[in-house]
């Protein structure tokens, strides 16, 4: 004979009713404790970005590059002044320096004596090395801020990554705790049945086994959620326990994905132009390094005062105009120029694969925007039934037609039907990041 159901439907009614509001109680009063330490108005992605733009740990060391260039580009133009030296020197020497004149001998310097010296020199010409070197210094100068921006970008498209995860996880973690509560009402009905002999106990034990499974996916995603608030705090340079509500109406979509002329996409694409900046300063180098094997022009004015009372003039006033040639250094200017020239090719191979591999992001993340488009409405009808496929199963079950493996398998499929709507929902948004930032618009 079948117990009586009814009276324990109607019992049980009553309890879930009270431990509703109980639950509601307590959210409630969670959510404001929470929002006295939460920022009053919801934290923005582009708030995030700004403050990364500025403090970010990562971007404030590599903005030193630009500045050192900056000292290099001076330091390559000082070439286009005169180089002026100063010296001054006491020599002592064991006796006085002397000459024979017509058999008389006599001192023509004294034993101790000062001196001093003036002289500024400037090259003339040398067949273009130093403007070689000026041109290398400013186009290294312009792709060290380009891969500065470069930088700039992979660390905004870190933080949409960050955020948009904080947000999935949020609402998996929702999804994950809805499944506790639907597998504890379970067990709890499955317990009820056992007692009054309706059901066996393998029917409770399999509940508590679900449950726990479903506890440790939750227990996972508050992780997961830890870890993403930790990796946006760090690239935003937050405190590690600093915490908001983020906007949940944030977008980057703009509709489906639509073809985009590839060749503007490179010259907006900061890594790119950087390596088109280093193929032209290897362009300089070579040249620089072959304008070594030829002479040099330049001229030298000088002043110098040496201590000597028994010269006519101690001060000798003095210029010269001269060439100067290297003809022979061990091969080095060869090797020089050899590297160059390898360094050269280096540089040119490095662009073109960064072009490819531009082409390929472009594709690639085109493609999973699309993608994800599709995933997002697949998975909203499958949230749909998948909730009917629940409440058919859990109606069954109370009708003792079904078993307890399909309600559980049921709330499982729910479960994972709002896992893949959300995991569908936001990888679009972080596609479209991924497409702006290959088409060099992030």
């Amino acid at each position: 004979m079948l117990p009586n159901l009814g009276a324990y439907w109607k019992s049980f009614a009553e309890k879930r009713g009270y431990m509703r509001n109980l639950l509601f109680s307590l959210f409630t009063g969670g959510m404001l404790l929470i929002g006295t330490s939460a920022w009053a108005a919801p934290l923005t992605l582009q708030a995030c970005l700004e403050r990364a733009r500025e403090h970010n740990p990562g971007l404030k060391a590599a903005a030193w590059t630009p500045r050192i260039a900056e000292q290099d580009i001076r330091q390559t133009s000082a070439a286009n002044y005169p180089r002026i030296d100063a010296q001054a020197g006491y020599t002592m020497q064991q006796a006085a320096q002397g000459a024979k004149i017509a058999g008389t001998q006599a001192e023509t310097q004294q034993a101790d004596y000062a001196s001093v010296g003036l002289s500024a020199t400037y090259t003339i010409y040398d067949f273009g090395r130093r403007n070689a070197r000026q041109q290398m210094t400013m186009a290294l100068a312009d792709s060290s801020v380009q891969s500065f921006e470069a930088r700039r970008t992979d660390v905004a498209l870190q933080v949409i990554e960050a955020y948009f995860s904080i947000l999935e996880t949020r609402k998996l973690i929702a999804a994950a705790a809805d499944e506790v509560a639907q597998v504890e009402e379970h067990r709890r009905v499955a317990q009820a049945l056992f007692e009054e002999g309706a059901v066996t106990r393998n029917d409770v034990l399999q509940a508590e086994v679900r449950l726990s499974a479903a506890k440790q996916k939750l227990l996972t995603m508050k992780n997961r959620l830890e870890n993403n608030w930790l990796q946006l705090n760090y690239l935003t340079d937050s405190q590690p326990g600093f915490r908001a509500e983020l906007d949940e109406g944030v977008s980057l979509s703009s509709g489906a994905a639509t073809p985009v002329d590839e060749s503007d996409a490179l010259s907006r694409r900061h890594d790119v132009l950087a390596l088109r900046h280093g193929v032209e300063a290897s362009d300089m180098e070579v040249r620089e390094s072959k304008a070594a094997f030829y002479p040099e022009l330049y001229t030298q004015a000088a002043l110098n005062y040496v201590q000597n009372d028994k010269a006519l003039e101690q001060t000798i006033m003095a210029a010269t105009i001269g060439v100067k040639i290297n003809l022979f250094d061990g091969f080095a200017s060869t090797a020089n120029t050899e590297k160059a020239v390898r360094n050269r090719s280096r540089n040119q191979d490095a662009l073109r694969q960064a072009e490819s591999q531009v082409h390929l992001e472009i594709d690639t993340s085109r493609n999973d925007v699309n993608v994800a488009g599709e995933r997002i409405g697949v998975a909203e009808s499958a949230i749909r039934q998948s909730e009917e496929n629940l409440r058919i199963n859990r109606e069954r079950y109370r009708e003792r037609v079904g078993t307890a493996t399909e309600v559980l398998d049921a709330q499982t499929l729910v479960t994972q039907a709002k896992t893949d709507y959300y995991s569908a929902l936001y990888d679009y948004q972080v596609s479209q990041a991924r497409l702006k930032r290959a088409v060099g618009e992030l």
